[in-house]
């Protein structure tokens, strides 16, 4: 795999942000998820923790043990460094049923309109799509999917909602995502799934990670309300093979 020009700049007194440039690529998350495992796999003990998302990585670490300059200089060894073994990060697809039902698809006649569209070719192009996961935030197990069919692309509300809820999955851009919990969100909202992606009484709270994939299953408000009153229902994953 080739390497990026990247860009290091110091994110606050104990951090540094590296940049790959700017723009929504698989290679380029490839290319993060190897430089974030050949991080972790020195087990370096002044570095705290690593986070990325879409084309930047944030490496957290003692300020006390190291400064700025000198964890940049062993960051910029780690990358160019080519280790021995060849790096083949897994990557898990994940089916999410969703119900695009007009009870939780409060924003499908809209975004319809807006494309000129029908609310069935929304259903059946958001449902056709294998999606890159390139992050997760703004809250926890929020996943920005990348991949959105250019005929769904629409601009975020101009007014957020105060209270977008739980399992929604929303529009907002060029990317589509599903909101783990209550919250304020500003995207338009299309479906629901009755699948929780995130809960912090697991071991793991979010089972999916950036660089998997992850694919909507259309379900009808039946099935929903049948998921919905199981006790616990797990992710599905594809098998691709």
């Amino acid at each position: 795999m080739s390497t990026f020009k990247l860009t290091y700049k110091p994110f606050g007194e104990s951090a540094i942000l590296i940049e790959w440039p700017q723009q929504i690529s698989i290679d380029i998350l490839d290319d993060i998820r190897n430089f974030n495992f050949k991080i972790k796999k020195r087990n370096i003990k002044h570095i705290l923790e690593v986070n990325f998302i879409y084309s930047s990585l944030l490496v957290i670490y003692k300020s006390d043990n190291i400064n700025y300059f000198d964890l940049k200089k062993e960051l910029q060894f780690i990358y160019n460094k080519k280790l021995v073994e060849n790096i083949n990060l897994k990557k898990t697809t994940w089916e999410i049923p969703v119900c695009y039902d007009i009870e939780f698809g409060i924003d499908l006649p809209y975004l319809a309109l807006q494309k000129k569209i029908s609310v069935e070719e929304v259903i059946s192009t958001h449902c056709s799509t294998y999606y890159t996961v390139y992050g997760i935030g703004f809250l926890p197990g929020f996943l920005y999917l990348g991949g959105l069919s250019k005929k769904l692309h629409l601009k975020r509300r101009d007014t957020p909602r105060l209270k977008v809820p739980k399992g929604a999955v929303a529009i907002g851009g060029n990317q589509t995502g599903v909101y783990p919990k209550i919250s304020p969100g500003g995207w338009h909202i299309i479906g629901k799934t009755p699948i929780s992606i995130f809960n912090i009484k697991n071991s793991k709270p979010c089972l999916i990670i950036p660089g998997d994939n992850v694919k909507f299953n259309s379900i009808s408000k039946e099935e929903f309300e049948q998921l919905k009153s199981k006790k616990e229902v797990t992710l599905k994953k594809i098998d691709l093979c």
